[in-house]
């Protein structure tokens, strides 16, 4: 596969996961490849893929979920994954075991795909896209008949204390987003498909049929101790992206939030790490 064009509408979003976000990410690693990887790999154990198919994991970021993918389908299967971030590419690239695994830059929604896949994962990848129902359709499309979708997303903010505590301490003493502010979205945001009736209608509409919820509920750590807590909300999350967001106004602000953080999570310091609630959807469709 070639790697794809990216459309006007994603190239802010490529350009934020690619930039400020891919260096955040790579800081917070360990905590992200441990705390979301535990999702996908819950998603996998209920909606795992045959033996020998050919899947393809859809925002693949580090690519630890289209390794876990190459190992359930075995040697007789394949699996790529696609992500948008070149960097994020490069790196999962570098770090390949697997003779079954390949990672290509891709917008998802720029143009088909060009070979056909038995399943498709995402472990919170889709939610980022600018026009889900045209990426869902080029997904649906390279499913031969008979394939299936297992899609991992957020459910409401308000389900996910783990980011939403920080939000409620944050955003409300920050300047409102100025629209000519030069920092790159990520694109929708992570709770963009929190809603059952608005995926549903989106996987629809893209040609996917016999859509199906589970709620999973677990409690999600976001630091080893309210010092690793308080850094990680103010770089990644809701709360990260309003301060990133506000400039300066925002860093004039950062000991104030600081402070006002350590008190919000400190109820939350198990002594084993500070630990909150979060909640997922895992979402699947087939291609009939």
């Amino acid at each position: 596969m070639t790697e794809t064009p990216v459309l006007p509408e994603n190239e802010e979003s490529q350009r934020a996961w690619d930039g400020v976000l891919f260096d955040r990410f790579v800081h917070f690693r360990a905590q992200i490849v441990e705390g979301l990887g535990r999702f996908g790999i819950e998603a996998m154990r209920r909606f795992p893929p045959g033996e020998g198919d050919r899947v393809v994991d859809l925002g693949c970021g580090f690519g630890d979920s289209t390794a876990q993918l190459a190992e359930l389908v075995g040697p007789a299967g394949s699996a790529l994954g696609v992500d948008i971030a070149p960097r994020f590419v490069e790196l999962a690239r570098s770090e390949a075991t697997l003779p079954n695994v390949r990672y290509e830059v891709m917008d998802v929604q720029a143009m088909p795909f060009e070979q056909r896949f038995d399943y498709a994962f995402s472990r919170f990848g889709t939610m980022f896209f600018a026009n889900p129902v045209a990426a869902l359709r080029n997904v649906r499309n390279a499913l031969g008949d008979g394939g299936r979708l297992c899609m991992v997303v957020w459910r409401r903010r308000e389900e996910n204390p783990w980011l939403y505590v920080a939000e409620q301490v944050v955003k409300p003493l920050l300047p409102e987003e100025d629209e000519t502010v030069d920092e790159a979205h990520c694109g929708p945001g992570p709770f963009s498909m929190a809603g059952a009736d608005t995926v549903s209608l989106q996987l629809r509409a893209a040609g996917f049929a016999e859509i199906a919820f589970q709620r999973y509920d677990t409690p999600f750590s976001i630091g080893r101790d309210v010092d690793e807590a308080i850094e990680m909300n103010l770089a990644l999350g809701p709360a990260a992206e309003a301060l990133r967001f506000a400039g300066e106004q925002g860093e004039a602000l950062r000991p104030k939030l600081e402070g006002l953080l350590r008190e919000a999570l400190a109820p939350y310091d198990t002594g084993d790490g500070v630990f909150l609630d979060s909640s997922v959807w895992f979402v699947t469709a087939s291609a009939a």
